[in-house]
């Protein structure tokens, strides 16, 4: 069975919209690899949402490669690789797994920080298994903090993060809390780490995890005084939050991340009050209906469903055109600035 549907629907979406807009060589900075075996348990706090998790129960190597060859048939494509971060998958294994494979295939690798480890012991194995930088996540902050009250430093800590200073690594930051971007709590700790460890290479992932313009707030008044902060649009569809985020900071910040193995979904994104809703085929992915942000659709509208990385790439696209960037911007995009964060020659 192969891993991928790719219809006569995909082709001409990708042929038609996004075939000569992409460059050759793409750098994709944001994906999972992970394997089942190293998952031991059932996850009971969800404290994210549930649709990632209905894609793929693993996404090993070989898989991550295929879906690229099947969905980007005449590119190049580069991954970063970092491991899924869900708190029943066993890190100890998995991310050597990561290093294993970044080392084999020639791919840069963040390494998935635990809030509870040892500085010292992020560092060696950061230095001695060949890693960027480090991938944090919020699911790892102490389970006593509600959701809802969950701040940055609760799971990418202090000590973690002068490391990352002192070396000049990058960090992958996923945002917590609610209100996204919006929140003063999110956009003034991303200004502190900014000031407080300066070689940092900060990526904040999702564009803050912004899905609708509702979610950025009034973050941009006081995030536009940053000087560094990087941003990758992964998973996010909004264009009118990729057009906000291109005019404040200008595209040498801007990247390309797919989210692989999520986006390799067929789906696409609306918004309504505020609130994102994936459109998923009726049936492609089982029962949907635990999570708010899924809503199940069928006949015509169903079959003219593509896969939602396309969505994600044509929403790039949109605001690129409206803005007028050229192709060598395009090309800092989704290659030539993850390669400079990442030290891919």
């Amino acid at each position: 069975m192969a891993l991928l549907n790719v219809t006569d629907v995909d082709r001409r979406f990708y042929e038609e919209n996004l075939k000569d807009f992409l460059p050759h060589k793409i750098l994709d900075c944001h994906t999972h690899i992970w394997l089942k075996e190293f998952d031991h348990g059932e996850d009971t706090a969800h404290r994210s949402c549930l649709w990632p998790g209905m894609v793929a129960q693993e996404n090993p190597i070989e898989d991550l490669v295929e879906s690229y060859k099947l969905m980007f048939p005449d590119k190049e494509v580069i991954p970063c690789l970092f491991s899924n971060a869900k708190v029943t998958l066993n890190l100890e294994e998995n991310n050597p797994y990561v290093r294993e494979k970044a080392a084999q295939y020639g791919y840069p690798a963040l390494y998935l920080a635990h809030p509870s480890e040892p500085a010292e012991q992020v560092e060696r194995r950061v230095l001695e298994g060949g890693f960027r930088g480090l991938k944090v996540y919020l699911e790892y902050a102490p389970s006593y903090i509600p959701n809802a009250e969950i701040r940055v430093f609760d799971f990418l800590t202090h000590e973690h993060l002068k490391v990352a200073d002192k070396y000049g690594w990058a960090v992958m930051l996923h945002i917590p809390r609610p209100k996204r971007l919006a929140d003063p709590v999110n956009y003034m700790q991303i200004m502190e780490i900014e000031e407080k460890y300066p070689n940092v290479k900060l990526i904040i992932a999702h564009l803050g995890r912004a899905y609708a313009p509702t979610d950025v707030g009034d973050a941009l008044d006081v995030l536009k005084h940053s000087k560094t902060t990087l941003w990758d649009f992964t998973a996010n569809t909004c264009e009118e939050v990729m057009e906000r985020v291109l005019e404040t900071f200008g595209p040498d910040r801007f990247l390309f991340g797919s989210d692989l193995p999520i986006f390799r979904m067929k789906a696409r994104r609306i918004v309504e009050n505020g609130f994102y809703i994936n459109l998923v085929p009726k049936g492609s992915l089982g029962d949907v209906s635990t999570d708010p942000h899924m809503r199940e659709v069928e006949g015509k509208e169903a079959e003219e469903i593509s896969f939602f990385l396309y969505d994600e790439l044509l929403s790039c696209k949109r605001a690129c055109e409206k803005l007028g960037l050229g192709k060598s911007d395009v090309e800092k995009i989704f290659y030539s600035n993850a390669a400079r964060v990442y030290g891919v020659k």
